[in-house]
């Protein structure tokens, strides 16, 4: 089973961007959809945005247009490139194929941290 590495996270001021990068060790191919989640103090692990092998994205309402989810299938990685961050997007972010999001099966992920 290949594993999902995150990367990217750092903190920022509320208005900037972060790029996070999710890294497969084996061939992304065979996973029909990938997603970003988060995780934020206290609170239960959430859906951030999915996307499916042909490209297919699906948002979760509180991105409100300002996230944009890829997927490289030939380089094997997962993208979330996030713009006008706000200090409730502070959590760790993780990224996840369904397989594993069902077998609650996580990574370390990648702490993001919005400052007002």
């Amino acid at each position: 089973q290949a594993q999902l590495v995150e990367s990217g996270g750092g903190l920022v001021q509320a208005g900037g961007s972060l790029r996070l990068s999710c890294a497969s060790s084996g061939s992304i191919l065979g996973i029909s959809v990938m997603g970003w989640y988060r995780q934020a103090p206290g609170k239960p692990r959430e859906m951030v945005a999915t996307v499916t092998i042909g490209g297919s994205t699906n948002y979760a309402d509180f991105v409100q247009g300002r996230f944009i989810i890829s997927r490289d299938n030939t380089k094997n990685t997962m993208s979330l490139q996030m713009n006008n961050l706000k200090p409730e997007d502070t959590a760790v972010y993780y990224c996840n194929d369904l397989r594993r999001v069902i077998a609650d099966s996580w990574g370390q992920g990648t702490q993001v941290t919005v400052s007002s």
